[in-house]
C-alpha cells in the first residue's frame, strides 16, 4: 500500500507536491494506472489512481472517498513537558500517534530543563507515524503552553496528573473510564513541582500512578497513552 499525506485535499483530481511527486515516481516507480491511498489528516481517507506520473507534478483521481475513517467515540490529550534530549519526545510523539492520540500539549513546568521547540519537525514526525499505522487523523499539536494555561484551560473530560510524591494516587488503569475524553499531565525529568501537583488538584486533576516502576518523561507518557487506548479497546 503506497499512502500520500494530502492535507488540502478537496476535489476528485489532486496534483501531489514536488516532493510527494518525487518520492512516488522516482522512488517507488509508480506510473499511470497504478493505485494509491490519500489522508488529509482530518479523517477523510480516499483510494485513487495516478493519471499523470510526473516526478515534479504527480497528478492523482480519486475513485473512493471515506469520511471519518478509524473515528473514535473519546478523545486523549496529553500535555507532556518535552525532554532535554529533543529525541526522546520524538519518539514518544512517533509512538503515540501510531498507537492513537488526539492532542499534544508541550508542557512547560517550573523543572523544565528544554524550554523551546521546533512545531515543524514534530509534526513532520507525526505525519510519518500517522502514514505508518494507516491513520487518517493527524494530532493536534499546540504551540508551548505553560503548566498554569494548561490546568486553567477548558476541559469537560477526565482529568489526571502522574507525579512522583508520596500520598494518596489511584491507579492509572482503574481511574480511566471508556469512553470518557482524558487529559494526562505528564512532567519533565525532574518531576512537577509539589506547588504544582497541588494547583492541578485544586483545579480538579486527579492524581495517578503509573505503576511501581519510575519512569522517564517519554516513557510514561507512552504508557499512559497505551493504558487509554487499550481500555477503550
Amino acid at each position: 500500500m503506497h499512502l500520500f499525506y494530502t492535507p488540502d485535499l478537496k476535489e476528485d483530481t489532486y496534483r501531489l507536491s514536488e516532493e510527494e511527486s518525487k518520492h512516488c515516481v522516482r522512488v517507488l516507480r509508480l506510473t499511470e494506472g497504478d493505485p494509491v491511498f490519500l489522508i488529509d489528516g482530518k479523517g477523510l481517507y480516499c483510494e485513487a489512481v495516478i493519471v499523470t506520473a510526473h516526478p515534479k507534478a504527480c497528478t492523482l483521481k480519486v475513485i473512493d472517498r471515506k469520511i471519518s475513517y478509524g473515528k473514535r467515540d473519546f478523545q486523549l490529550t496529553m500535555a507532556v513537558a518535552p525532554t532535554k534530549n529533543i529525541d526522546r519526545f520524538e519518539w514518544f510523539l512517533e509512538k503515540s500517534t501510531e498507537i492513537g492520540i488526539d492532542k499534544v500539549v508541550p508542557l512547560l513546568c517550573r523543572y523544565s530543563e528544554r524550554k523551546e521547540i521546533k512545531p515543524e519537525r514534530l509534526e513532520k514526525v507525526m505525519v510519518s507515524a500517522m502514514k505508518q499505522s494507516i491513520k487518517a487523523y493527524l494530532p493536534v499539536l499546540t504551540p508551548l503552553q505553560t503548566f498554569r494555561e494548561t490546568i486553567k484551560s477548558q476541559f469537560s473530560g477526565q482529568k489526571f496528573i502522574a507525579h512522583c510524591y508520596e500520598g494518596e494516587k489511584q491507579l492509572f488503569r482503574d481511574a480511566v473510564v471508556r469512553g470518557k475524553d482524558v487529559l494526562i499531565l505528564i512532567g519533565p525529568e525532574g518531576d512537577f513541582s509539589a506547588e504544582e501537583v497541588e494547583l492541578a488538584i485544586n483545579e480538579g486533576f486527579v492524581p495517578i500512578s503509573l505503576g511501581n516502576s519510575r519512569l522517564r518523561t517519554e516513557t510514561a507518557a507512552l504508557v499512559a497513552c497505551h493504558t487509554v487506548n487499550l481500555i477503550n479497546e
